[in-house]
């Protein structure tokens, strides 16, 4: 009898694990489901209706990660926000052009299969998505021994959303002396994490004794979709911003047209107490606006009659205020004044 005989277990993959969580994320995918709606989960490809109530639908596609959060998450072995994270940080970029997210799928990439982590950050996107008011219709995990290192993982995502041709946010509805609204953020959402971990790994911070930094490093991305398809709906807006990587600076020139200027007043941006933070370690001031969303998540540009209707579809902790407003010019942003860090 041949001993050692090679096998795909043997090498590091065990696809009896890998199938146990494709059946725990066929559950929990379809509860709630409606009758109508197709299976998707364990199929080659997803399957969904185009809603009907769109006249002259257009696709809108995002895909993205989360980067070195991952890491913050392995640190203080906690995956039950990270999902959200994931969800958030497409879908955040859908809503930008006035899409309505329709489907979101997942790719996890890990090790070895690791059950309850997978199912924590399963349960985080299926939130995430139910947050979202889309579907997780499939994805895939990928198990790679070789490729990561025990116990490291990465996860991406991809969102589709559709919407309307006369709703789509383009650039041409922004007009000179429009106004732009800070929507706050909760955090530093998803973007920053490997500067923010090299401070922590210089001063040799323990995450997971300081009760502060623990809960802001780990919290999860904040969603604008209800609110922002809301006032795409009433047409109340006539643009807006997601604030991710690049900071403000970099995220608002993205949808200022050729000719005008995004004239931003940062006397006026309210801080978090986790930027003052970030702060104290000798941070210039171009590197945290080039880094960190500093509070403000979104931006809004509006007419200045839409600002009191606006902000009724906000809970009081996201409350939009003004920032700046619109002109002409041949940068496409311009800042002005100085943030009050303390």
């Amino acid at each position: 009898m041949k001993k050692n005989l090679f096998t795909y277990k043997k090498s590091g993959v065990d696809i009896k694990a890998a199938d146990k969580f494709v059946k725990f994320i066929a559950t929990i995918s379809s509860k709630k489901r409606g009758k109508k709606k197709l299976n998707n989960i364990g199929g080659f490809g997803s399957i969904n209706d185009v809603p009907k109530n769109l006249k002259n639908p257009s696709i809108v596609a995002c895909t993205d990660g989360v980067g070195t959060k991952i890491e913050i998450a392995n640190l203080l072995n906690k995956y039950d926000t990270i999902g959200i994270d994931l969800v958030a940080m497409s879908v955040n970029d859908l809503i930008v052009q006035g899409a309505k997210p329709l489907l979101f799928l997942d790719y996890i990439s890990i090790n070895k299969i690791n059950l309850p982590k997978l199912k924590s950050i399963i349960k985080g996107i299926v939130k995430g998505c139910k947050i979202s008011k889309c579907e997780l219709v499939g994805g895939e995990t990928a198990e790679m021994p070789g490729t990561y290192d025990k116990g490291k993982f990465d996860i991406a995502g991809f969102a589709v959303g559709l919407v309307d041709k006369k709703k789509i946010l383009k650039k041409d509805r922004i007009k000179k002396n429009n106004i732009i609204l800070a929507v706050p953020s909760n955090g530093l959402h998803s973007n920053g994490y490997s500067l923010a971990r090299n401070i922590l790994n210089v001063k040799k911070i323990n995450l997971k004794k300081n009760i502060f930094l623990k809960k802001e490093l780990i919290r999860p991305t904040k969603i604008y979709a209800t609110e922002i398809l809301s006032l795409v709906k009433k047409n109340l807006l006539n643009g807006c911003a997601n604030i991710t990587g690049g900071g403000l600076p970099d995220n608002i020139k993205r949808i200022i047209p050729n000719g005008l200027c995004a004239e931003i007043d940062l006397n006026k941006i309210r801080l978090l107490k986790i930027f003052r933070w970030l702060k104290k370690n000798d941070i210039s001031d171009y590197e945290m606006l080039k880094t960190f969303n500093c509070g403000v998540g979104f931006c809004l540009i509006v007419n200045v009659k839409n600002i009191s209707k606006i902000s009724k579809y906000f809970s009081k902790n996201y409350k939009p205020y003004i920032i700046g407003r619109v002109s002409e010019g041949q940068k496409k942003i311009k800042l002005n004044g100085k943030i009050k860090w303390f």
